[in-house]
């Protein structure tokens, strides 16, 4: 199980640190793009909502599918973040109103995104530094 915590950390890691550094240097954008979807809801708003779900939920089957663990250390956060994608993306796809609402109170502070980014960027910087810095010692290929 090991060596799944560790290559599942490396895949996780860096897309979390990027959007977390995207999410701090575009803010701007980001609100934009938060406005078209949850405040202002068209119908590519709605799609966009519904192919999140899709691609939240088959990342976290397959997150929870391959990593199982429920161990007491690290690798705890890998089947975490798998149940929250899996979760979340049933939410999309199952109560998409019920997601624009939440999404409309989570982000209804301008402080809310910096948070967001900041807890982005510290899960990622943390699997990330699991999975190539203590990881690549005893599990290089």
């Amino acid at each position: 199980m090991e060596d799944r915590s560790v290559l599942l950390a490396k895949l996780i890691g860096p897309p979390f640190l990027a959007a977390g550094l995207g999410l701090l240097l575009n803010q701007g954008t980001y609100w934009g793009m938060i406005d078209e979807v949850i405040r202002h809801p068209s119908p590519i708003g709605s799609l966009l909502i519904y192919l999140s779900g899709l691609l939240s939920m088959l990342g976290g089957l397959a997150v929870i599918n391959a990593h199982p663990s429920w161990s007491r250390d690290w690798r705890v956060v890998i089947t975490i973040i798998g149940w929250l994608l899996l979760v979340g993306g049933i939410v999309r796809i199952v109560l998409p109103d019920i997601m624009v609402k939440l999404g409309s109170t989570l982000y209804g502070s301008p402080t809310a995104l910096p948070i967001v980014a900041v807890i982005s960027l510290v899960l990622g910087g943390f699997l990330s530094f699991k999975g190539y810095w203590t990881g690549t010692s005893a599990h290089s290929a």
